[in-house]
């Protein structure tokens, strides 16, 4: 199995910037995909953004161009810079790691941080 621990989750001023991480360790081999999530109170879970092994990134649209999202295979953490931060970016972050099944039809491994609360201020 894998665990994940997360850091970085402070209490930010709107405008300012933040980098989040989230180490792993356990069965790191198995990793592929990586990715953060966030959920604000009163809504659900969403996909912040995520990286593969290759390093194909995608992201929501209400981050493009103000997050980053980086991982250090050697070191097997995965990052999150945020830049520009906005009050609607305020929720608990979470890290995920994916291992893939190696049989066809069977779903993926799924790993997830416990969550850092990010606030922002206005």
């Amino acid at each position: 199995q894998v665990q994940m621990v997360e850091a970085g989750g402070v209490l930010v001023q709107a405008g300012g910037s933040l980098r989040l991480a989230c180490s792993a360790s356990g069965d790191t081999i198995c990793i592929s995909a990586m990715g953060w999530y966030r959920q604000a109170p009163g809504k659900e879970r969403e996909l912040v953004a995520r990286i593969t092994s290759g390093g194909s990134t995608k992201y929501a649209d209400s981050v493009k161009g103000r997050f980053t999202i980086s991982r250090d295979n050697a070191k097997n953490t995965l990052y999150l810079q945020m830049n520009s931060l906005k009050p609607e970016d305020t929720a608990v972050y979470y890290c995920n790691a994916d291992c893939p099944s190696l049989w066809v039809g069977v779903k993926s491994s799924d790993y997830w941080g416990q969550g850092t609360q990010v606030t922002v201020s206005s």
